[in-house]
């Protein structure tokens, strides 16, 4: 006896859509951050992460999503470029902070111009579906800030 497959529902298919256009676009726009950059995307990511404040190299691989080796490599690369800097930690003497210089920020200032291009998909919507779907990014913003909080 076969079981039913179920059908997907209408947010499933819209979030396999937005998954799929996403990752069929990144691929172009990492090439494009990194030829703007002359750094690897990986090195990228650390920055991003770093804009907010000074983290410790453990929080850092966290907010990666790598091991402590990969972003210890990564940010002796960012050291080396002038583009981080790392100081005592002060108040654990066995952990150092990583901050952004200002030639890192310039460095994410020109990934900034990079994002700020908008895809041709984006470009042919209407300014009605532009406005619909800022309204629907915001709910979705507000519900995530929302499950942030509790």
């Amino acid at each position: 006896m076969n079981k039913a497959v179920p059908k997907p529902s209408d947010t499933d298919v819209i979030w396999q859509t937005l998954v799929a256009w996403v990752m069929d676009s990144r691929g172009d726009w990492r090439r494009k951050v990194t030829d703007a950059t002359g750094l690897p995307f990986s090195r990228i990511r650390a920055l991003k992460r770093l804009v907010a404040g000074p983290m410790t190299l453990k929080d850092l691989a966290d907010a990666m999503s790598t091991d402590a080796p990969a972003a210890t490599v990564a940010i002796n690369d960012l050291e080396s470029r002038g583009l981080v800097e790392r100081y005592p930690h002060p108040e654990n003497r066995r952990a150092k902070l990583v901050s952004i210089t200002a030639a890192g920020r310039g460095v994410i200032a020109a990934t900034r111009r990079v994002v700020e291009t908008t895809p041709p998909a984006l470009q042919s919507l209407s300014a009605t579906d532009i406005k619909t779907m800022q309204r629907i990014l915001d709910k979705i913003a507000a519900h995530q800030e929302s499950q942030a909080e509790d």
